[in-house]
């Protein structure tokens, strides 16, 4: 486990916000109260007019990084929500089909699909993590047994059947590459890493550098500023594992298919 999926994971959402508030903004107006007492013409401002203009390309150039990374993962997050709800529906569906076979047929097909759901729900901590549980292997297996055994009588029951087993073939493969994502996904590359760190680090070094006679004053642009980079790193942090976290994706739509089986 990464230090990023242990911080989403084991901490709540509002403590991890709250101390990177602390770590970032703290830490950034610590420094700046150093280095107006090593380095007195930084009050003076000489420097200003040269770091307006580095200033507001860093700004610009931080913005659009931002934007795209966190356009990016909230994409992932997306993704993610559209499997888990193709294998909830499909499993509806499935369910659906199965009242045109005979009711001996239908109540095995129907067993086997609440007892998938039952441990594809209960599986979701392990596979969110890029496990998986051998109940839910095993409960899929027997669905899929459970559906090769029926013995249409009809053409409505065969073409029925058709169906099912194409519903079938939904809930396996969304399960297959929700399992799969969650397992490949480990956040972002470590050089990602360190351009969102060196941008995070350019924005606030200027905020710190900013020459203000008014000590106040500056250090509340400085906390402004650090403030708002701690909230950037907290987003793509949170949007990092599409599984993990309170923004990540849940179970809710077996537990919707779970319902409506009951």
């Amino acid at each position: 486990m990464g230090v990023g999926e242990w911080l989403v994971t084991a901490l709540p959402s509002w403590l991890l916000l709250a101390g990177l508030i602390v770590l970032v903004a703290g830490g950034a107006v610590f420094i700046g109260v150093v280095l107006r007492k090593a380095f007195p013409g930084l009050r003076a401002g000489d420097h200003n007019d040269a770091l307006r203009f580095g200033y507001g390309v860093i700004a610009f150039v931080y913005a659009f990084f931002v934007g795209f990374v966190v356009s990016s993962m909230w994409g992932q997050i997306n993704a993610a929500d559209a499997l888990a709800r193709t294998e909830g529906a499909a499993a509806v569906q499935l369910a659906r089909d199965s009242t045109a076979f005979d009711s001996a047929d239908a109540d095995r097909v129907r067993t086997g699909l609440v007892d998938y759901l039952d441990m594809a729900a209960a599986e979701w901590p392990v596979a969110a993590r890029g496990g998986s549980s051998a109940q839910a292997d095993q409960a899929l297996q027997r669905l899929y047994r459970s559906v090769q055994d029926v013995a249409p009588r009809t053409d409505i029951q065969k073409t029925f059947l058709t169906t099912a087993v194409g519903n079938l073939e939904k809930i396996s493969q969304g399960r297959t590459e929700r399992l799969i994502q969650a397992d490949v996904n480990a956040g972002p590359s470590w050089p990602l890493w360190a351009v969102i760190v060196l941008t995070s680090g350019l924005v606030l070094g200027s905020a710190i550098a900013f020459g203000v006679e008014n000590p106040r004053m500056h250090y509340v642009v400085v906390l402004t500023v650090g403030t708002l980079v701690a909230a950037n790193l907290f987003l793509i942090l949170d949007l990092s594992y599409p599984y993990l976290g309170d923004i990540a994706t849940s179970p809710e739509a077996l537990q919707v298919a779970i319902r409506y089986l009951d």
